[in-house]
């Protein structure tokens, strides 16, 4: 994992850091609410022969919180799964760094397409608006879990722009940010 932040500049770094923060406590309440939810549905279904009413509903948008917010952190850190064999096999420093830049390069490239599709996909939202598509049972607007889908592509498409910018303005220097070590492959 590589901490962007200390390649940015102070005044760039520090609102990141906030955000980062921010998603951390998305990720780590929506992870707890979803296992608790699904020990009181356990508790609930199989000793007290009840059911969660609706429960589907609302964790859904809890669930899209947490995924995106999650993959957003994930393109921060470049701790996505990946099979990028290529890395581990160009041993030149200049080829590492001109691979890194085009792989950032592309992956902002499609992260714009899909920020676009994020923002065209609330901008139809507002537009149905006060007809806003709800769920069937608590009414919760699908514009809650599709601002999540749209917030967190605009996150990842900041993050691996950042990234692009630091491979190149530190150039290949920027060692850490331009591929996975073989000693870090486990």
């Amino acid at each position: 994992m590589t901490d962007l932040t200390k390649h940015l500049p102070v005044g760039v770094a520090r609102p990141l850091q906030v955000v980062r923060s921010l998603m951390h406590a998305i990720i780590i309440a929506s992870g707890c609410l979803m296992a608790l939810t699904f020990f009181a549905v356990v508790i609930l279904r199989y000793i007290f022969h009840a059911d969660l009413f609706a429960y589907e509903e609302w964790l859904m948008a809890f669930a899209f919180w947490g995924f995106f917010m999650a993959a957003a952190i994930a393109t921060h850190d470049r701790a996505h799964i990946n099979a990028d064999i290529l890395s581990l096999l160009i041993t030149d420093p200049v080829w590492r760094w001109r691979r890194a830049v085009l792989v950032e390069a592309l992956e902002v490239f499609i992260l714009s397409y899909l920020v676009w599709w994020g923002y065209a996909m609330l901008a139809e939202e507002f537009a149905s608006y006060p007809m806003w598509q709800t769920t069937i049972a608590l009414k919760i607007p699908f514009f809650v879990p599709r601002l999540a889908i749209a917030l967190g592509f605009a996150l990842m498409w900041l993050f691996s722009l950042l990234h692009l910018w630091v491979l190149i303005r530190e150039g290949v220097q920027a060692d850490d940010l331009v591929a996975v070590e073989p000693e870090d492959v486990k």
